[in-house]
């Protein structure tokens, strides 16, 4: 039975395969899935998304985001879900962003959440809200989520491992890759790559959050030389060159990561991953043969100098073993035919006015682009 599936981006980052955010490139993979298996998938996503089905668009935000930008985005994304249920027969409602709580729609098409960032960064009623079942993306994160929530099952990331390979020959250069945030950790890849005099590309997006901008500038900025580089964001064909021709991929989040498509992205392309033992990390590396688990910047370093004894071949034969996209893609679609059943086609309810929400933003940490670990 063909489904229409309306999955709903955070409202402030673009959608595609080479989104900067984790949980955009799984939205992505979710709706060009849909669209090659005979499904209808319509996304509401900011304006600029690449998408294989029918795009809802959202406004860009031109300035700082704050609690102005969010409460637009908020009404913005409100506006655009209620106008895809009315103009399409929707089967299930797929929510992925940090703050779908504040526009899950009121009607009675079965809806489930994606929980993509740690469970102590949403808000309390997300876990709460009768009207949506949740998913986790690693038993580590399941662990730390409150008891009674009302979870359907754990679905693991993956990555298209046709898009990613080894290169004939790795260079010498250390690789960081994503968003350019605080707890992502970045400077303490500067500092383990000057310590163990390695070069390191460091590769991302300063989004417009005063907290990130203020961390480039005081934390990033000053470590970077000659040697130790900022090359902005990188995607496509640029990205994978560098992920294939690394001498490793440094994680040095201090997050408890739910989950890294650039730690399996590295390993898809045959480089190792060095990393700390932060939330699903520490199960998504086998240390000494895919990477290395490192517990300060000097073991950093150290494991960026021994990342050359890794065999790259063992490292895309983890990937292809563990972090498939079709394999994920593969168990969302199951589950939309669970939650939307045959001869279960009902016409939705009215779509009645959303409530008023009351802004508020728990803290400069959570306002953030969704993602679990890119």
């Amino acid at each position: 039975m063909a489904l229409t599936v309306l999955n709903v981006a955070y409202p402030l980052a673009p959608v595609g395969p080479d989104a900067v955010g984790g949980a955009e490139q799984v939205l992505a993979a979710i709706d060009r899935a849909l669209v090659e298996r005979g499904h209808r998938s319509l996304v509401v996503a900011q304006e600029g998304s690449r998408c294989a089905g029918t795009l809802f668009a959202l406004p860009s935000c031109s300035g700082p985001i704050d609690e102005l930008a969010l409460a637009r985005a908020h009404a913005a994304t409100r506006r655009a879900i209620a106008a895809a249920l009315a103009s399409e027969r929707v089967d299930v409602v797929h929510l992925h962003g940090i703050d779908f709580d504040r526009y899950l729609p009121r009607c009675d098409v079965p809806s489930v959440a994606t929980l993509h960032l740690p469970p102590e960064w949403y808000a309390d009623e997300a876990f709460q809200h009768p009207g949506v079942r949740l998913v986790c993306v690693s038993a580590s994160q399941r662990r730390r989520c409150p008891p009674g929530a009302p979870f359907l099952r754990q679905v693991e990331n993956g990555v298209d491992l046709d898009r990613f390979a080894p290169a004939r020959a790795r260079r010498g250069f250390a690789l960081a890759l994503g968003r350019i945030c605080p707890e992502k950790g970045f400077h303490f890849a500067l500092r383990a790559a000057r310590s163990a005099g390695l070069p390191l590309l460091l590769a991302g997006r300063v989004f417009d959050y005063e907290v990130h901008r203020r961390y480039f500038a005081q934390q990033i900025a000053p470590l970077l030389d000659a040697r130790r580089r900022f090359i902005g964001p990188v995607a496509a064909a640029r990205k994978r060159r560098l992920l294939g021709a690394a001498r490793c991929v440094v994680v040095p989040s201090l997050a408890p990561e739910t989950s890294s498509l650039v730690a399996m992205e590295a390993l898809a392309s045959g480089a190792p991953v060095v990393a700390y033992s932060a939330g699903a990390l520490a199960d998504i590396v086998d240390h000494g043969r895919t990477g290395f688990i490192a517990r300060d910047v000097d073991e950093l370093g150290q494991a960026m100098l021994r990342a050359g004894e890794l065999r790259p071949e063992d490292c895309r034969a983890a990937a292809e073993r563990r972090f498939s996209a079709r394999r994920m893609t593969d168990e969302y679609l199951a589950l939309y035919e669970e939650l939307s059943p045959v001869g279960r086609r009902e016409p939705p309810l009215a779509i009645q006015d959303p409530p008023c929400y009351a802004l508020r933003v728990r803290s400069p940490a959570a306002a953030r682009p969704a993602g679990g670990g890119a």
